[in-house]
């Protein structure tokens, strides 16, 4: 049996799409016959404390579902200070970086990446190991830092992420990326470098999902489900929409850093039409979505590289998708026809696509909903993903 060990900041049962994306990676490499293993830190996130169960650990090893799993020590954290973010980052690195250097490990590794200093630190310590090098890149860093404003250009920081993140592509044996902009920012830095187009397909195509259990006479149920943060630029949103005299609902689930900004706007600003869930378990979140009818996906700015997760999840469970992100997303939506997308940042024009879609009708909906999923489940197939990257010797 082949071995191959994967390394991740997220892995349940904390929640999330990164979490969720390297749970479906280690189990589809598992049903293709390697040995898997996966070490990320003591559970923490989205809370930036440890689970109760891992309370008191220094590390633990656990098997869950055929994946051996190592977990090991972090000082965990999710302030907004950023010494304190600093400090959690190298906690786990820092461990990490001595496990990586002394533990039995196969001679396959998937790295995944952001966080850079994450990816450097398992980078350095493999490349001194000589083993071989799978970087699996999701966003872009620091690129991604500079566009939503929480770096500076040609700042210190941002000089010195600029070299981590050329040292991992170097370093790597070759690089998976979920968007042609990721490969393409790649080839721009390493020409020869080999890159695997990775999307984050999901692993789930609930059929029942479909039936037609929603009431017709009420409104058009618009949802947002993941995390809060500021990327997403939920709280933003909310504050723009207009939702008055449309025959539309906003339904929100989720946590994250906006929660608290949300929840005081809307005790301020009483507004039947948005309705905040909070954090639901996934299965619950699948079930209480069977009376909702488009999801929305937005980004706070258009982030180069980046490609929500969500679209294809969403599309998997046959929902239209109301895209607010720019970039490669934007092109996804329009030639698969999974519903409307919308220039990012303009509020004006969202506010009239919502118009158009409060006019359109539930029935519509219903039809468009298993067109997409009849399409999601023929062209964003996980199994065909896998299957051709194994045979492209990309592990």
């Amino acid at each position: 049996m082949k071995d191959i060990l994967i390394i991740s900041n997220y892995y349940p049962p904390e929640k999330g799409a990164a979490a969720n994306r390297i749970e479906q990676l280690a189990l589809k490499l598992d049903q293709n016959g390697y040995n898997v293993s996966v070490i990320s830190p003591l559970p923490n996130y989205p809370k930036g404390e440890l689970f109760p169960e891992y309370k008191g650990r220094f590390s633990v090893i656990e098997k869950i579902q055929n994946i051996t799993l190592k977990r090991l020590w972090i000082y965990p954290s999710n302030s907004s200070n950023i010494f304190k973010r600093i400090v959690s980052t190298l906690s786990f690195s820092t461990t990490l970086f001595f496990y990586l250097l002394f533990a039995k490990i196969p001679k396959k590794v998937i790295v995944q990446s952001p966080p850079l200093l994450l990816s450097f630190t398992a980078v350095l310590a493999l490349g001194l190991r000589r083993k071989k090098i799978i970087l699996n890149v999701s966003d872009l860093w620091p690129t991604a830092a500079i566009e939503l404003g929480v770096l500076k250009k040609n700042s210190i920081s941002h000089k010195f992420l600029l070299f981590i993140e050329r040292f991992i592509y170097r370093k790597a044996n070759h690089i998976f990326g979920q968007s042609n902009e990721i490969i393409d920012h790649i080839h721009s830095i390493f020409p020869e470098k080999k890159c695997f187009l990775y999307r984050n397909y999901p692993d789930h195509f609930i059929e029942n999902i479909l039936e037609e259990k929603q009431n017709l006479n009420e409104p058009i149920k618009l949802f947002y489900a993941g995390l809060l943060g500021v990327a997403q630029g939920v709280f933003e949103l909310i504050q723009e929409l207009d939702l008055k005299n449309l025959n539309i609902e906003l339904h929100i689930f989720g946590d994250g850093a906006e929660k608290n900004q949300i929840l005081n706007f809307l005790e301020k600003n009483q507004n039947e039409k948005i309705i905040f869930h909070g954090m639901l378990e996934r299965n619950i979140l699948h079930e209480a979505l069977q009376n909702l009818d488009i999801a929305l996906v937005p980004l706070k700015t258009r982030i180069y590289g980046s490609v929500p997760s969500k679209i294809f999840e969403y599309s998997a469970l046959g929902f239209p998708v109301l895209y607010f992100g720019g970039g490669e997303g934007e092109n996804i939506v329009e030639e698969n026809n999974l519903g409307w997308v919308v220039p990012v940042e303009d509020f004006k024009n969202l506010n009239d696509t919502l118009k158009q879609i409060s006019e359109f009708g539930k029935k519509e909906i219903q039809i468009m909903k298993n067109t997409i999923f009849l399409h999601a489940k023929s062209h964003f197939n996980l199994d065909e993903q896998m299957k051709k990257l194994i045979e492209n010797n990309a592990f």
